[in-house]
């Protein structure tokens, strides 16, 4: 498998401060924001985002996390037995702009899945996705509302993200068999 990486560090980092800016301009009232972050690394990179607004807007984001796993339509193809690591949603959901926060989009199903989960802890007003890497190659009828860089990717190639509070350093690898 040959590996190609696409974003360093630096560039993740220049990536979520310029999200964070657009998610601090954009959003009217940031006491009705929350972000929700999708296990596992949407958890870290809605941390940092809540961290980054904070500091822009002087405010403190409501963040939360959720696990998708049982929610999924092919977790049966995806792995006999998915591991569930449990949701975190500490605050009320209903009346609340949701931001899910994910790493990559692909085909959608994830986000379908995670938007289902969210309903199980009430009604937000909106629900808006951010995701670092868009990948093209949907299946459903799903786009960001904040993007951190489009790849174009072939539907045989890999996008690897890597967290340094999961995998010990930031980068964004795209794999090709």
């Amino acid at each position: 498998m040959r590996s190609e990486t696409v974003l360093e560090s630096h560039d993740i980092e220049k990536i979520l401060y310029h999200i964070a800016n657009e998610i601090a301009t954009e959003q009217r009232d940031l006491s009705r924001l929350a972000l929700v972050g999708i296990h596992t690394r949407g958890v870290f990179l809605a941390e940092r985002l809540r961290g980054l607004i904070g500091r822009i807007r002087s405010v403190d984001i409501a963040t939360g996390n959720i696990d998708i796993n049982l929610y999924r339509d092919d977790w049966t193809r995806i792995a006999h037995n998915p591991e569930v690591r449990g949701s975190n949603i500490p605050f009320a959901v209903g009346g609340r702009e949701v931001i899910l926060v994910d790493d990559v989009l692909y085909t959608g199903r994830t986000i379908r899945a995670a938007m289902e989960a969210i309903m199980d802890y009430g009604r937000p007003d909106r629900i808006e996705l951010c995701v670092l890497i868009d990948r093209g190659h949907r299946e459903l009828p799903i786009q960001a509302n904040y993007t951190g860089r489009f790849i174009d990717t072939a539907t045989d190639q890999s996008v690897n993200v890597m967290m340094r509070e999961h995998d010990g350093e930031d980068r964004v690898d795209v794999l090709t068999q």
